[in-house]
């Protein structure tokens, strides 16, 4: 792979493109691009799909002159990704999957995407961060990490409450992208923090199962948010996959 091919970074739910701070400044002089979402990070809320957010991140390749990429999502991210891959898979060099799933919503799952819609069209976003970051987070972050907490609150903060009302839709209606592995024609590195419960490691190893190339890389002392739990093991792990 050309170890100077630009990189698309897609943040995660309820953070921001500011979440990969660490990996744009491990990734230089390489051009990198890390938008934010329609309804985050000051974007307006737009249409309540993950093809729109695909659509808003292929817009900010053209305005940044990049036309092919390595296409990197976490979490909601890696979902989007997905819906990157099948919308212009001319676009994507390849693909980073980390701590995400290729399934979709259960029915349990869906249920409570739409109780958290509505309670945050109705409060607002500061019982947010209290109510996800147990499950954001892994023990060991926690416990040795207090730093990274409160900088995934202060991210969760600066959310827009219809921002996330439409992201939470737009997880609860995505299709389940498990059929589409075998189709992706482009080397895939599934990461997943070793201490991730909500896209724990069968989900990744599915992933990386499920494509024609795909590769494995698990971090130890990380969750669900592994490249702020883990920045330097994430960032040697996608560079030296680049290299």
């Amino acid at each position: 792979m050309d170890s100077l091919i630009p990189v698309v970074l897609l943040h995660a739910f309820p953070l921001n493109g500011a979440m990969w701070a660490r990996q744009v400044e491990a990734l230089a002089p390489r051009k990198v691009l890390a938008p934010h979402f329609p309804g985050f990070g000051g974007r307006p809320p737009g249409e309540a799909t993950l093809d729109a957010f695909a659509r808003a991140a292929l817009s900010d390749m053209d305005a940044a002159g990049i036309g092919t990429a390595v296409v990197v999502g976490l979490s909601m991210g890696g979902y989007t990704a997905f819906r990157f891959h099948a919308l212009a898979p001319e676009r994507v060099a390849a693909m980073v999957l980390a701590d995400t799933r290729a399934g979709a919503d259960d029915e349990a799952g869906r249920a409570k995407r739409v109780d958290q819609a509505a309670r945050v069209r109705r409060e607002g976003v500061a019982w947010l961060a209290d109510a996800l970051l147990p499950a954001l987070l892994g023990e060991t972050t926690w416990r040795e990490r207090p730093g990274v907490v409160e900088q995934v609150r202060g991210l969760v903060a600066q959310a827009d409450a219809e921002g996330v009302a439409r992201a939470l839709e737009a997880m609860r209606d995505r299709p389940d992208s498990t059929p589409d592995l075998a189709g992706i024609r482009v080397p895939v590195l599934a990461v997943v923090g070793e201490e991730d419960t909500l896209t724990p490691l069968v989900e990744a190893r599915k992933i990386a199962e499920g494509v024609p190339d795909g590769r494995l890389v698990v971090l130890p002392g990380a969750g669900h948010l592994a490249n702020l739990e883990a920045p330097e093991a994430f960032n040697e792990a996608l560079s030296g996959w680049l290299r």
